[in-house]
């Protein structure tokens, strides 16, 4: 992440330049765009940092915080919304994902782009800034080189010359740049130039992340299929991380239209990294088809075991082999705007809709009573009892839903968790208030009894409030969240396996969580550079990452 720079106070001389902004910021009636401009030299990029520094540390006043800064020295548009992504935390891919994930959050966001007039790309940068400006609650200081700062002096905006007179005592100025000779300039940008072999991927995963993305955007050769990889994850490949880790997230955003000989020599790559790939399924794929974007996913158990559900952006609930990804089946019905899935061991799959109702369906796998058996069942199953009560018992739509043998869990819009449990008469619901605000996700397991009953459910739920909470019904949920974050839950998935129960959570900055629960503070992350929508664990432990772009099945190394 670019660090902010570190200075206690604004140069000498420059005091009148460095109060004015300080009150451009904290005043509310100012034009939402202020634009630092001056010769080159005249120490704009020294007073930015200054006031960047100021308005990101710590114990900072509100009305005075800056919230994310690019210095754009060699960047692209696309490069600087990876940047600000990660700062504001959000995930996106390109300039307009940013617009649209910060049209999203409502409250007063203040971002810096220093030395605009150095941007690889500078009027991509600038209709990126434009952009921006058009959400109302977002201010923007630019610094731009008089010769270079037309497009955006030309709208309403408060704009400082440094070369003017009234923004510099001239005297303490001159005294200060005497004994500062290298402060005051305007640093010459380094290009970002790649100097490696872009069709190689070791060079690739190892070289500065940064130079690499610029040159496969200038490029206009596929690379093998790489550049296209790399763009597609490069919110996440230019973190910090080992090229080993880095080959990873490469390989998981790789295309089976790719060179063949790729695939392979990522893998090779990835020794030492946290995780491993199982196998990945990328928008585009022919050999098994891409299964669309994976809005919802659910891992089978019992009737459905080695199965994968996964719903769509249309609606489609596909079944997918869990080995593989190739197609298993689908359901007869499309449902439109499936919030969730929840795989049941008897073989039915509950899909929960944009409208909060939940509906259930036969998988081919499910069995079928037949002659006199047909006959003697009919009342309702439990799982039925179930999802009856569920439908008629809340006060509101749900939101979020997770099932785990005997017992169906909902989320709602304010805050509560609802668990109906297969018991003698009338099931549930048990809730309890876990979140301020709307719940994102719930996952649900049992903690396997030594005798081989079932064991104890516990319930996971996540909510746009930034917490993970824990809860089992019949006891009051932990005093403290077992996660906690500046940004919403977006996917949880929770299951026993072999090693024991595992916790996986996904955050709409693009963070994804794993964590052993009998291993206590070892948590694995993975950053896929998409938004995650949702996620699915197997027995075998290994986790399943679905995008708009790819889904993925990972395992821990």
């Amino acid at each position: 992440m670019t660090e902010a720079p570190k200075w206690s106070r604004p140069a000498a001389g420059r005091e009148p330049a460095a109060a004015a902004l300080l009150s451009w910021l904290a005043d509310p009636q100012a034009p939402r765009l202020c634009v630092v401009t001056g010769s080159a030299g005249c120490g704009k990029s020294t007073l930015l940092a200054w006031l960047i520094g100021h308005g990101t540390r710590e114990g900072t006043r509100p009305e005075r915080r800056i919230h994310g800064f690019v210095p754009l020295a060699g960047q692209t548009a696309r490069t600087a919304a990876w940047t600000l992504a990660e700062q504001l935390h959000v995930v996106a891919r390109t300039p307009g994902e940013l617009v649209e994930a910060l049209a999203a959050d409502e409250r007063r966001t203040v971002i810096a782009l220093p030395e605009l007039h150095a941007a690889a790309d500078a009027g991509a940068v600038t209709e990126l800034a434009l952009a921006l400006l058009e959400l109302p609650q977002l201010r923007l200081l630019v610094e731009v080189r008089s010769d270079r700062a037309g497009t955006l002096t030309a709208i309403p905006s408060a704009v400082m010359d440094l070369d003017q007179p009234q923004w510099t005592d001239p005297e303490r100025y001159a005294a200060w740049a005497a004994a500062r000779p290298a402060a005051h300039h305007d640093p010459a940008p380094e290009p970002r130039t790649a100097a490696v072999h872009l069709d190689d991927p070791a060079a690739v995963c190892a070289a500065d992340p940064w130079e690499v993305a610029v040159a496969y955007e200038r490029s206009a050769d596929p690379h093998g299929g790489l550049r296209t990889a790399w763009l597609r994850a490069g919110a996440s490949l230019t973190r910090d991380q080992t090229p080993a880790d880095r080959a990873v997230v490469l390989l998981s955003a790789l295309g089976d239209d790719a060179d063949p000989r790729l695939p392979e020599a990522l893998a090779a790559l990835t020794g030492g990294a946290a995780w491993q790939v199982v196998w990945r399924r990328v928008r585009g794929d022919i050999r098994p088809p891409w299964p669309g974007p994976a809005r919802a996913l659910s891992s089978g158990r019992g009737h459905l075991a080695g199965k994968l559900v996964a719903a769509d952006h249309q609606g489609t609930v596909r079944l997918l082999d869990e080995a593989d990804a190739t197609p298993a089946g689908r359901l007869p019905e499309p449902v439109t705007g499936v919030r969730a899935v929840a795989a049941v061991p008897e073989g039915d799959v509950l899909v929960l809709d944009a409208e909060g109702r939940l509906r259930t369906r036969r998988t081919p796998a499910a069995p079928r009573a037949t002659g006199l058996a047909a006959l003697l069942e009919d009342g309702p199953t439990p799982l039925e009892r179930l999802t009856e009560a569920a439908r008629t018992r809340l006060d509101g739509p749900a939101v979020a839903l997770a099932y785990t043998e005997g017992l169906l869990t909902v989320g709602d819009a304010t805050g509560r968790v609802h668990a109906f449990p297969d018991t003698e008469g009338e099931p549930g619901p048990v809730t309890a208030e876990l979140h301020r605000g709307e719940v994102a996700a719930v996952a649900a397991l049992r903690l396997e009894a030594s005798d081989g009953a079932p064991g104890v459910p516990l319930i996971y739920s996540g909510g746009h409030d930034g917490t993970v909470r824990a809860w089992s019904p019949g006891t009051e949920p932990l005093a403290t969240p077992v996660r906690s974050r500046p940004c919403p839950v977006t996917a949880l998935a929770a299951t026993s396996t072999d090693a024991g129960p595992v916790l996986a959570v996904a955050w709409a900055d693009g963070l994804v969580e794993h964590e052993l629960l009998e291993e206590s503070g070892q948590v694995r992350t993975f950053w896929s550079g998409a938004p995650v929508h949702s996620l699915a664990l197997t027995r075998a432990g290994h986790l399943l990452i679905g995008t708009d772009e790819t889904l993925t099945c990972l395992r821990a190394a």
